[in-house]
């Protein structure tokens, strides 16, 4: 390559699609190399329409290490040891997506408080996309509504991306947000700040007792802190998750949430998701919930 050619790439990898200037080169086989190793290091499959996020979010992690090219960035996470031990947790949650809300997917906690109800106190469940708190504390919230306050059942909520939670751990939340709620859940399970604290909320400690947090990253060999919590759990809640993965790495998954779920207990997934082709170890048994098969 000439150097008049590899000048024009350089120029084409600094511009964006409506021609404006990037403060960072980011050229293809940089993107591909992120892809490269998000898919190795949390089994996301980022496809081409995803460039510019994948832009956005690593440059923030340029500019806080200042660092001025992401080849430099993208070689240091690849080969050196002690930057990598730093920066891997970052790399990972820069590039999660974390959209949640309380009582999303409203359709599954009716269930779900019926299948608590027939299990009886002590259930064991767990969330295993926690994100920000919203949805664990969803599940917490119809539990203490099935089995009552003094109920000794429990949820482990694990997530990837360990900036969320944080959040979740806090229990801290905009009321506008936990609106969601509605009005009667409001009162009972939240209270409200004051003075400097006015439009926030907090989750009363008779929810948060029944909730913990902890890392959890699907792809690895063991789950650790799935074993400290339970040998086996009731309920799974693993909702939007594998939307981000491909077939290979969610049947993997999926066959792995099987060996921690209880016979007869429930999987709970997202809107978009659909595992009938899991039929060794899941039924469908109502909208987007399969049952653990015996």
């Amino acid at each position: 390559m000439g150097a008049r050619d590899a000048l024009g790439e350089a120029l084409l990898a600094s511009l964006t699609a409506d021609g404006a200037i990037r403060e960072y080169a980011f050229a293809p086989q940089d993107f591909e190399r992120v892809r490269r190793l998000i898919y190795a290091r949390a089994g996301i499959h980022l496809n081409d329409t995803k460039r510019n996020m994948v832009y956005s979010r690593l440059s923030r992690r340029l500019r806080a290490l200042g660092i001025d090219s992401f080849g430099v960035y993208l070689e240091r996470l690849e080969h050196d040891p002690a930057f990598t031990a730093q920066e891997q947790q970052l790399f990972i949650n820069a590039l999660t997506t974390n959209l949640t809300s309380f009582f999303r997917e409203p359709h599954h906690f009716p269930l779900l408080a019926d299948f608590l109800r027939t299990r009886g106190d002590g259930a064991r469940l767990w969330c295993a996309a926690a994100s920000t708190g919203e949805e664990p504390y969803s599940i917490a919230m119809t539990m203490i509504e099935a089995l009552g306050e003094g109920t000794s059942a429990r949820l482990l909520a694990t997530d990837i991306d360990t900036h969320v939670l944080a959040t979740g751990r806090a229990g801290v939340y905009r009321l506008d947000s936990a609106q969601q709620c509605g009005e009667p859940r409001l009162r009972r399970f939240f209270l409200r700040g004051r003075g400097s604290n006015e439009g926030m909320v907090r989750l009363r400690p008779e929810v948060a007792r029944l909730v913990e947090f902890a890392p959890l990253n699907l792809l690895d060999e063991t789950w650790p802190a799935l074993r400290g919590f339970a040998p086996l759990v009731d309920a799974v809640f693993c909702r939007n998750v594998m939307i981000y993965f491909d077939k290979p790495t969610q049947r993997r998954v999926l066959a792995r949430i099987a060996q921690v779920l209880r016979p007869g207990g429930l999987l709970f997934v997202g809107h978009s998701e659909n595992f009938t082709d899991c039929r060794e170890w899941f039924a469908l048994r109502g909208k987007t919930v399969y049952e653990r098969l015996r």
